[in-house]
């Protein structure tokens, strides 16, 4: 009996330096009927919850890791940052190294929502110096020749990040909700919506996103053999879209477990994750 523990303190200890430290790239590949022929082998790497984590002298790591994926396109969604920041230095170091290499775009996370106005505005103009776009409930056309997919970014309200505020409300994210924010789309069309709450999947579907990225759940923070991850941010166990990619009708999800570690302090067997989806 002794000794199992001894075993299972030591793979818990070990996991932590792992699971804290050591980079993960996840490769998904997906097949589309609307893809444009141009786009066969499209790559896009996903990062998101940063929560200004570095890896190594200004993310060095993190950033040898981009860099060996070799992609066509960066999509960052949400929670770079941490609400209560005020110096953005680990991800202007990141953005400053990598802006000039692949084309980035950006979405707002729930963090970025909850920073001061002055910080959120100090990044906002960052972002834009740096040709970053922020895709608020908008859309741009990625291009190759005359071929184009549709890359979409929606941000919600912070109110729907939780189910229930003080035991009074039940919010969701529904087909009303997302069609007041973004417009009809052309299914003919390939659609990617970059959101950070995974929660509404099936709204995100049933609206149009062949694939939709997003983060937030940190994987469930600690995730157990069999049964995935334990918590959600908001301290709901077992979430349903908790990592990894998810299908409805379909249409794909991918969850990324993310980088950093936010405001729960460890992740325990839930290794840092970059997402690099090829496109076939």
């Amino acid at each position: 009996m002794v000794y199992a523990l001894l075993i299972v303190l030591i793979i818990v200890v070990v996991d932590l330096v792992i699971s804290n430290s050591m980079i993960q790239v996840t490769s998904q590949e997906l097949q589309f009927n609307n893809l444009p022929e141009s786009f066969r082998g499209f790559k896009i790497l996903h990062i998101t919850d940063l929560h200004s984590k570095s890896f190594g002298n200004k993310n060095e790591v993190l950033i040898k890791a981009i860099n060996r994926q070799e992609p066509d396109l960066v999509v960052m969604t949400g929670d770079m940052v941490n609400s209560r920041d005020n110096d953005f230095t680990v991800l202007f170091d990141l953005c400053d190294r990598i802006a000039g290499n692949y084309p980035i775009y950006w979405v707002n996370g729930n963090h970025e929502q909850g920073l001061d106005q002055q910080y959120l505005e100090q990044i906002m103009g960052y972002l834009k110096a740096k040709d970053i776009p922020v895709l608020k409930n908008t859309a741009v056309r990625i291009t190759r020749g005359q071929d184009y997919i549709n890359l979409w970014g929606l941000e919600m309200a912070m109110r729907y990040y939780s189910r229930s505020i003080n035991g009074q409300h039940d919010y969701r994210f529904g087909a009303k909700q997302i069609n007041e924010l973004l417009p009809n789309v052309d299914e003919q069309e390939l659609n990617i919506l970059l959101t950070h709450n995974p929660v509404y999947f099936e709204t995100y579907a049933n609206w149009g996103a062949d694939l939709t990225l997003c983060g937030h759940m940190h994987g469930g923070m600690i995730r157990i053999p069999f049964l995935g991850g334990l918590l959600s941010p908001e301290v709901s166990f077992f979430p349903k879209y908790d990592a990894g990619l998810f299908v409805e009708d379909g249409r794909y999800m991918y969850v990324s477990r993310g980088v950093g570690n936010g405001v729960f302090p460890v992740r325990l067997f839930n290794r840092p994750e970059i997402a690099v989806i090829t496109l076939r």
